[in-house]
């Protein structure tokens, strides 16, 4: 069938790819130092490649030429892929169920002799490492001061008073919401009566570790 498709002039080309680079289906290829049209039914006729040619050596052209293969196009890019590889799955570091701050009964056994994480919902969210930095090892109780009726801060004084509470880690995102919770935390460690090793991290929207 005649139908538009790319011609590349070999004599303007200057070999540096942006062509083959620009063409999602693989249709063109560097081969001798020149950009060359692999297969007619790889080109689909759209010319995304023309405005990636810095010498003008791509233009269309109507000619005979195979119908574009969609199919084909497919299963080329899949080939070229190669498998896809899993993303390893960490193992949960989730230690006792509930974990909203204010389903957890203050006298809860797993709360005894605990490392206390304390943490904004958003925080797992954002920070891809979250179960294994911060959960692995301790209690975890979490809230949103912004969404949640009340202060956390009288619950908590009741966890860490009848408790034994070896340490605390607040960890709360950088948006000012987020200081609910951190006020919280630390209003219940002033109002507990107890001196108790304490820490504040915060994260950044993009994910950071905040210093």
């Amino acid at each position: 069938m005649v139908r538009r498709i790319i011609q590349i002039d070999e004599e303007k080309c200057n070999g540096c790819g942006l062509c083959a680079n620009a063409c999602h289906e693989g249709a063109i290829g560097v081969t001798g130092g020149k950009a060359k049209l692999l297969r007619d039914d790889y080109c689909d006729g759209l010319g995304d490649c023309l405005p990636a040619c810095p010498v003008d050596a791509i233009h269309f052209v109507e000619r005979e030429a195979a119908d574009y293969d969609r199919e084909a196009v497919a299963a080329n890019q899949k080939k070229k892929a190669g498998p896809v590889q899993p993303v390893p799955v960490a193992s949960s570091q989730l230690r006792q169920w509930p974990v909203q701050i204010k389903l957890v009964a203050v006298n809860a056994p797993f709360l005894e002799g605990a490392d206390l994480l304390i943490a904004a919902d958003c925080t797992a969210y954002a920070y891809g490492n979250f179960h294994q930095e911060f959960m692995h090892g301790r209690v975890t109780l979490v809230g949103c001061p912004k969404l949640d009726d009340g202060d956390y801060s009288e619950k908590l004084t009741q966890i860490i008073r009848q408790n034994h509470i070896r340490s605390v880690t607040v960890v709360r995102m950088e948006v000012p919401c987020c200081a609910g919770i951190e006020h919280a935390a630390m209003t219940a460690l002033e109002n507990s009566g107890k001196r108790i090793p304490w820490q504040t991290v915060t994260i950044s929207k993009n994910g950071r570790v905040l210093e």
